[in-house]
């Protein structure tokens, strides 16, 4: 790394270049004679062939979720569809972007569109046309396995963030598909949830993302009133497309079709339809709008051990378990498919001449018939991305705590740096569906720290080290004798006295390997060992006694093209560039059978394998060492991360260990690297806390820049920061119908439009920090609110922000509307709901003038008797200020 002045110029360029190439909008209409003459040329199997997923060959296929093998001999192309957020998600590695939480964390509009523009120019380098993102659903409940994956608490704030990066990304030529339609906030599959709440909070953010043109929707896996949502004609039709006005196409969740009728319900495209017969997922993705006759045999079953692998397993600091129980998974399906719907009538050619209609409606509005496609893969913007990743990671920073301005560092101080994600960037979190990231590109906090602020004294001792050291030959034998027992697949043997075949080393394998080792591990003493199974260009399977222990994650048939990515199974890869499959094993002293067994992927990369470990005692002397070093300097900043694995806690012993560097420095700061809130039984031991999510490529520039106040933190929480997850309404102890296991089986969202902040506010519940928080270097005063009619029957509030401190910073006024004081019988409303916000950027002293426009639905209430919007009676109060618990400012509204 090599921070120069100059760069800051080129990256303010870079943003600038993505502005100036997001105008290729799509049309806002397409040509609807055109379709209706493709239609009409079109034979019964052609149109299947645009509403049901199948397998790209071989020859062309990217790894990509999913493919639409189109009409070629009509000039109807195919369409690849990869999975995000954030980011796109191939067989090549692309870009980590921010979380899509720190995305949200900015409060502007400009940073989510340009994430989105920069999501849709890697698609486009990737041969990619519809990129599975946003993910707009709720942050509602803190437990859900993919509640990291979304853009907070509050539909207003997700919705507009969420069409924000539908404009940059669909400008790019690239179709987004907004999910997952609806009710998708929770692990229980079966959601009860009443209609007045379903449009003010579930359906908001989808009726955002339609009002900015989104050309597709992902239904969801979960029953919503006890029907599949990918079927369920009240919410697909009546909502969707009656409602709302939907024109584009909805796309199945993988898997999330049941029964072949949903295609009558307003589903539009099975996915991923025919899957590989060797996949993993073939025993349990049955394919409903199949033509062909069934296959006789019998089902296979799923590989749940490939399918474990691909969720990562756990390490061994996620004691506690937490993620997706695949064992919930719905199943219950009817054998029926479209050839034998068609024969009995149940369906009729019609209703699928309508569901290809949407699809072509699309790609004509795209240009996809004009040539305006682009399946090669070509290199990726890498410079422009990456200055919208750092700017993204920089605004999204929260300052949590600053007590006696312990932040920004002296650059001329003693600091030490403590933990693994102080050493490497924590980019991405947890692998997921998201850009894996380029490991090349990533530059660790430390470094940057360093590099950034030359006069200043840094150590730096790891705690925990997840890359550990290789497993020496003094340790390994087979039959007796030293080394492990080396043998290949063309019958090949050998023995090697260490398993150590690394890029690194200079002993990486040829390209394809396939080898297996075998021969005994003797530990030195009874204790948990952790080892680590590392590798790069093939998978891997570590067995210890004859059992398994852990797996890498890319599995044949799946996504990513089978391709093992550096970042898959640890999400921090080694300090040298390798996956990482880590695994706690308790051993007693002596010899114990030990088995390392790879197999190729595709991606024709050399294949490096090597088995490290931390000893007991070692993870004791690297403790110890980071203890020493926090003792010993002016300030400790201490790094934390978590996968959202377990649940509202850091994961291992990171809260000892915070707890433990306070008691020996007293000017203690805490990095936290999570997606989630997380429970902080230190906080009033520290003196500083800085939230910076899930960063990205760029982060650990980011996290230094804001560390040494050269960024100055203007992020705001976009979830409410409880004390226990007690406090949530969704894992409220007195409302277990609440929860993800729920009561009979069914999970209410009893607690209607009381989502996040408005569930604090109405239960008087103090949090932590409020919805909408953050600190900043310097100081702001808000005054002189005034509020006009506005022209489409909303609002316009305008206020007055200034910077009254030292330092140019960010921001972010927010509006929030009260509740009518006069309230209908049997609609619910919240004590205030937000209703505007925007981020602006100060010098020192500097006062500006921010308008903030209320939409006329903010003024409006869902009658389930009238199904209808209705607009409140009575005068309503807007409320000004700087988070959901600081608003001096209140005017009545127009």
């Amino acid at each position: 790394m090599n921070i120069k002045p100059g760069a800051v110029v080129f990256m303010l360029m870079a943003v600038c270049m993505v502005r100036v190439q997001a105008q290729v909008i799509p049309a806002e209409k397409a040509n609807e004679e055109r379709i209706d003459r493709l239609l009409q040329q079109m034979t019964l199997e052609e149109k299947v062939n645009l509403i049901r997923g199948d397998v790209e060959p071989a020859a062309t296929n990217q790894g990509q979720a999913g493919y639409l093998p189109g009409v070629p001999r009509l000039g109807v192309p195919a369409l690849r569809f990869a999975d995000g957020p954030p980011g796109v998600l191939t067989r090549v590695a692309g870009q980590a972007q921010t979380a899509t939480m720190g995305v949200a964390a900015t409060w502007s509009l400009r940073d989510a569109e340009q994430n989105g523009a920069a999501i849709g120019r890697e698609a486009r380098s990737l041969g990619i046309d519809v990129v599975l993102q946003p993910f707009i659903n709720i942050d509602r409940d803190l437990t859900f396995a993919r509640s990291y994956n979304t853009l907070g608490e509050d539909p207003f704030l997700n919705g507009a963030m969420g069409a924000a990066e539908i404009r940059g990304e669909q400008a790019q030529g690239v179709m987004s598909q907004a999910k997952h339609f609806v009710a998708y906030d929770s692990d229980s599959y079966n959601i009860f949830v009443d209609e007045q709440t379903l449009h003010e909070v579930y359906v908001a953010p989808f009726a955002a993302a339609i009002r900015a043109g989104v050309a597709s929707i992902m239904c969801s896996y979960n029953k919503v009133n006890g029907v599949f949502a990918c079927g369920n004609g009240d919410t697909l039709k009546t909502i969707l497309q009656d409602e709302i006005g939907f024109k584009g196409f909805v796309t199945s969740d993988w898997g999330g079709v049941h029964n072949v009728h949903f295609l009558n319900q307003g589903l539009t495209m099975e996915m991923p339809g025919e899957v590989p017969e060797d996949s993993p997922f073939a025993g349990m993705i049955h394919t409903f709008f199949r033509t062909r006759p069934q296959n006789s045999g019998a089902p296979t079953k799923p590989n749940m051990a490939a399918m474990a692998g691909i969720l990562g397993g756990t390490i061994p600091e996620e004691t506690k378990g937490g993620g997706m129980d695949m064992d919930a998974f719905p199943t219950e399906s009817d054998s029926a498919t479209l050839r034998s719907a068609l024969a009995d009538g149940s369906i009729t050619e019609a209703t699928i001449t309508a569901a290809a209609r949407r699809v072509l409606y699309e790609i004509d509005r795209f240009g996809f018939l004009d040539g305006k496609q682009k399946h090669n893969v070509t290199p990726q913007d890498t410079a422009g991305n990456g200055a919208v990743i750092e700017k993204t990671a920089e605004d999204a920073a929260v300052l949590l705590k600053n007590e006696g301005g312990v932040l920004p560092l002296k650059r001329e101080g003693t600091i030490a740096l403590i933990g693994p994600t102080a050493g490497q960037v924590a980019a991405i979190g947890t692998f997921g569906e998201r850009s894996p990231g380029m490991v090349g590109l990533q530059v660790g906090p430390l470094a940057a720290l360093k590099q950034l602020a030359p006069g200043a004294r840094v150590t730096f001792a790891v705690d925990d080290d997840m890359t550990g050291a290789t497993i020496e030959a003094a340790r390994l034998s087979h039959d007796g004798k030293p080394g492990l027992l080396r043998t290949d697949a063309r019958g090949g043997s050998g023995v090697d006295a260490t398993l150590d075949f690394t890029a690194t080393n200079g002993k990486a394998l040829p390209a394809n390997s396939v080898v297996t080792w075998r021969g005994e591990l003797e530990a030195p003493a009874t204790g948990e060992y952790w080892i680590y199974l590392q590798l790069l260009g093939t998978r891997g399977v570590l067995r210890v006694d004859g059992k398994e222990v852990g797996r890498s994650g890319a599995v044949k048939g799946t996504v990513h093209g089978d391709v093992q990515h550096a970042t898959q199974d640890n999400g921090l890869p080694t300090t040298d560039g390798l996956d990482n499959i880590r695994r706690a094993v308790r051993l007693t002293a002596g010899k114990h059978a030990v088995e390392v067994v790879t197999s190729v992927d595709t991606s024709n990369a050399p294949v490096q394998v090597r088995l490290n470990w931390m000893t007991p005692k070692a993870r004791s002397e690297a403790h110890a060492a980071a203890i020493a070093a926090a003792k010993n300097a002016e300030t400790a900043v201490v790094f934390v991360w978590t996968r959202d694995k377990p649940h509202f806690e850091l994961p291992g012993e990171q809260d000892k260990l915070i707890e433990e560097i306070a008691a020996v420095n007293k000017r203690t700061v805490v990095v936290l690297n999570t997606s989630q809130p997380v429970k902080m039984p230190w906080i009033d031991k520290v003196a500083g806390v800085v939230e910076m999510w899930w960063p990205g490529d760029e982060g650990g520039v980011a996290e230094a820049k804001t560390l040494l106040g050269q960024n100055n933190p203007g992020g705001k929480l976009p979830m409410t920061w409880g004390r226990t997850l007690e406090d949530y309404p969704a894992t409220s102890p007195a409302h277990p119908e609440r929860s993800s296991k729920g009561v009979d089986g069914k999970t209410t969202f009893s607690e209607g439009v009381l989502v996040g902040y408005r569930w604090f506010d109405d239960q008087k519940i103090e949090p932590l920090y409020p919805f909408g928080y953050g600190l900043s270097y310097t100081t702001f005063a808000l005054s002189g609110v005034k509020v006009e009619a506005a022209s489409d029957g909303g609002a316009d509030v305008s206020v007055s922000v200034k910077n009254t401190g030292a330092v140019r910073g960010d921001e972010v006024p927010q509006v929030y509307l009260e509740a009518p004081s006069t309230r209908p019988a049997g609609v619910q409303f919240a004590p205030k709901t937000l209703v505007g916000f925007d981020r602006v950027s100060l010098d020192a002293g500097e006062e500006r003038r921010v308008t903030m426009h209320v939409l006329p639905r903010a003024f409006e209430y869902w009658s389930v008797e009238r199904r209808q919007w209705v607009k409140a009676d009575g005068p309503r109060t807007l409320l000004v200020g700087t988070s959901s618990k600081m608003l001096p400012l209140r005017v009545s509204a127009p």
